[in-house]
């Protein structure tokens, strides 16, 4: 089950109000890349964002989109997921929702899940061990459906 929010315009005025309140200049540049950030809304590389803002935008260097999702992490606004590959994956932060992710070691593919009888089992585990969950990660690998059929 993918959860995919809608993309709005919430998100890009987060951006603007951030970069404002720290004096940061708002570029063509960086709205760009939030909004193809935020509307991907998936769990990309730097590079699998660049490649997909170059399309945009084909003037753009990598290292400034580094540095605008550096940024938008920093800003509370993403987060970054390190898998198996040892790749960094940056997503958007959507506080209302939690997920876990289901990653096939073969072709890469990320599936994101909810579950929540795997919630309530984690606070039962964290409470009777007398333990303050804040938050936790949970990450299943194995192969995806395609991967499973080829073999």
């Amino acid at each position: 089950m993918k959860m995919k929010c809608n993309f709005k315009n919430n998100e890009l005025l987060s951006v603007r109000k951030y970069l404002y309140e720290r004096g940061l200049k708002h570029s063509l540049k960086r709205h760009t890349i939030a909004e193809v950030f935020f509307r991907e809304d998936k769990h990309l590389s730097v590079e699998e964002l660049y490649n997909k803002v170059k399309e945009e935008e084909p003037k753009i260097s990598f290292s400034t989109v580094y540095r605008a999702l550096k940024l938008l992490k920093k800003a509370g606004l993403a987060k970054s997921s390190r898998f198996m590959d040892g790749i960094t994956r940056f997503e958007p932060v959507h506080p209302e929702e939690h997920h876990d992710h289901l990653i096939c070691i073969k072709c890469g593919r990320i599936i994101e899940f909810s579950s929540k009888n795997i919630e309530k089992l984690q606070k039962g585990v964290a409470s009777r061990h007398g333990f303050k969950l804040l938050s936790h990660k949970l990450e299943l690998y194995g192969y995806c459906d395609k991967c499973k059929k080829k073999g």
